[in-house]
């Protein structure tokens, strides 16, 4: 088959005209030994996606093509692969490239290696070209940060759960999420609703914590034990100090009570924040956590190890997460990211029809 020098992805030029997407040939970086070329043919719709074209994040490398949900096939792989054969089906999430040699990449860590490029808006060393991303063609990515997907995943299922399942997932089981743990997820939105399936897949109690009830009925169709209203008069006093673990991936700060929500761990229960909410964030005290002694912390995506286990979980135990599917377009594009912005989806979009865009 005829092989693209170039690759093609709707690009956005800058955060004044984010909702602008223009379909544009770009250089991918030189192939190396290492490498996996992946055609695409689905990529989830992510937050970051938003936060980085807005401008929210702060400067960016503009013209970009934004996604890091990607699946397709694998069309290349380079000399020196061993992880990836030609032709399998294939996903790759927010990170591209670690040096895998550093202490962190030794121990299951590489995700916070301090080499570390993500998959898209990223300056290659050397070449300085801007990694784009899965509103493409094609993708380009180190071999270790390519992973197979199981037969029993559908693409769009799978494709969101590279960057929202998995930032779900990792603080899941790093922090002793199972049997006999009470589990709480912060945030029912496209991070929130993974940590909600995984958990109960993973066999904890699980409690969905929202600011109302709009979205009870969905988290206890997704699997919540219970649900917790914090727009409710004393809503936390029935469940002071009696959780284990509790996810927070909500996107905004605003009216956040941290002392109330902190109050319902146990001692020295975890609260690990996943969300990455534009603005100056919040403030902490030391008197908010000293009653029970709990410990604060946050988590960056997960290893490959863990990517492979949750995908193969999902497999197994045939996890069905919420997915609204748009043909990819300038125009779908548009819509969908100014969708997302407003949290107008329930609780994932996954671009899809990348053929009648790039061709076969």
């Amino acid at each position: 088959m005829p092989y693209p020098e170039q690759f093609t992805g709707f690009q956005v030029n800058g955060p004044e005209t984010w909702t602008e997407f223009h379909k544009n040939e770009f250089q991918p970086k030189p192939f190396g030994d290492y490498d996996v070329d992946v055609k695409i043919e689905a990529c989830g719709v992510c937050g970051s996606d938003v936060h980085t074209i807005n401008g929210g994040w702060g400067a960016q490398n503009f013209p970009l093509a934004v996604g890091h949900e990607i699946v397709g096939k694998a069309i290349r792989v380079g000399s020196k692969v061993t992880l990836i054969k030609e032709g399998q089906r294939v996903g790759v999430g927010a990170q591209s490239y670690s040096c895998l040699d550093c202490r962190q990449c030794n121990n299951d860590n590489e995700t916070y290696c301090r080499k570390q490029l993500d998959t898209y808006g990223a300056k290659w060393p050397e070449t300085g070209i801007i990694s784009q991303g899965g509103y493409s063609s094609h993708v380009r990515t180190h071999e270790h940060w390519v992973f197979p997907i199981p037969e029993g995943l559908n693409s769009t299922d799978a494709a969101p759960m590279l960057c929202a399942g998995l930032t779900a997932y990792s603080p899941l089981v790093r922090n002793g999420c199972g049997p006999g743990k009470k589990v709480g997820i912060v945030g029912i939105g496209g991070i929130g609703h993974f940590g909600v399936l995984f958990a109960k897949a993973l066999g904890a109690e699980v409690w969905a914590i929202s600011r109302s009830h709009a979205k009870e009925a969905d988290a206890l169709k997704m699997g919540a034990d219970g649900f917790i209203a914090t727009g409710d008069k004393d809503w936390a006093e029935p469940h002071v100090m009696t959780f284990d673990l509790i996810i927070n991936t909500a996107n905004s700060f605003d009216g956040f009570d941290l002392s109330a929500y902190l109050s319902l761990l146990d001692v020295h229960g975890r609260w690990v924040s996943v969300g990455l909410p534009e603005g100056e964030g919040i403030e902490i005290r030391n008197q908010d956590f000293m009653k029970n002694g709990c410990l604060i912390g946050s988590s960056h995506l997960g290893s490959r190890r863990e990517t492979l286990e949750m995908l193969q979980l999902a497999a197994d135990k045939k996890l069905q997460p919420w997915i609204e599917t748009v043909p990819i377009g300038a125009n779908n594009l548009s819509t969908t990211l100014q969708r997302l912005h407003k949290n107008d989806v329930h609780y994932r979009f996954c671009l899809t029809n990348y053929g009648d865009e790039f061709g076969q």
